[in-house]
């Protein structure tokens, strides 16, 4: 799959060498700047390390693709324990705990049928053999709330194996990770919104050494998340932008706030010390 990945490369002589480069994976546009560490080929074996480890993770958990592993579980998961793999396993394992600390706001079994808000504590995971069991016939785990944010921890893994201190990773313009400062900068500028709108549709923040995801209805009619408290599609025309340390936390807090009422969002703020929280 390399052929897919596009770069530009400039060197300089005092060693401050720039790449930018973008391929498409977990269906959005990936776009990577890595700066002051490495030549050309090292930072795009970087690169292509970054861009295998997010075909593995589609694979794993692509709620949409009937191959993947998460799809198997989803069809057989009531019917007797599945072994998965681990990165799958940290996930589900991950968001049976948020789902507790968002007093339910984060909810993977949305999308079962017959769903309520018992549905989530069907899913029953064996650390002894790596395996997970809907007690529920029906029951289904959508990831695709959580896997963008995951997505970004893997990826700072990765740079921070190979000592890359300066680096910006857009995933689809709604899943942000910064490390470090650009070029000349303190930081990373991000814009929010539509910047070619009025500023009252567009924000900006500097981020260093976080992340910044966003959640939200684009327009009236592109509605897509369901709140767990109702079961109804948000209505409305508005997004929600969270700046967390880690991905991770930042994708199930966009979500998490963007459904609340206001009582749960405050207990949340609370509970995740939450100091930046951005809606348009």
């Amino acid at each position: 799959m390399r052929h897919s990945v596009q770069h530009i490369y400039k060197s300089s002589q005092q060693g401050d060498n720039l790449l930018y480069a973008w391929f498409t994976a977990m269906h959005t546009r990936v776009d990577i700047v890595i700066h002051g560490w490495g030549d050309e080929k090292e930072l795009m074996d970087v690169i292509y390390r970054i861009e295998e480890a997010l075909r593995q993770l589609e694979g794993a958990a692509n709620f949409y693709d009937p191959e993947s592993e998460l799809a198997k579980i989803n069809r057989i998961g009531a019917l007797h324990p599945v072994k998965i793999s681990s990165d799958l396993y940290k996930m589900i394992e991950s968001c049976l705990a948020y789902n507790t600390r968002t007093f339910g706001c984060f909810d993977v079994t949305i999308h079962s049928e017959q769903y309520n808000r018992d549905s989530i504590h069907s899913v029953r995971l064996s650390a002894d053999d790596q395996t997970v069991f809907f007690k529920k016939q029906g029951t289904v785990i959508n990831l695709s709330g959580f896997l963008k944010g995951y997505a970004l921890e893997k990826i700072r893994s990765i740079l921070q194996a190979h000592t890359i201190e300066n680096a910006l990773v857009n995933m689809g313009n709604s899943s942000v990770l910064a490390l470090g400062s650009a070029p000349g900068g303190n930081g990373w500028k991000i814009g929010f919104g539509n910047q070619a709108e009025s500023t009252d549709n567009a924000a900006e923040v500097c981020l260093h050494n976080e992340c910044l995801t966003t959640s939200g209805n684009d327009s009236n009619t592109r509605k897509h998340i369901i709140s767990p408290h109702t079961n109804r599609l948000v209505e409305g025309q508005r997004q929600l932008a969270v700046v967390t340390e880690d991905g991770i936390t930042g994708e199930v807090l966009s979500t998490s706030l963007f459904v609340a009422d206001s009582t749960l969002r405050e207990a949340m703020i609370r509970a995740f010390a939450i100091k930046t929280i951005i809606e348009l």
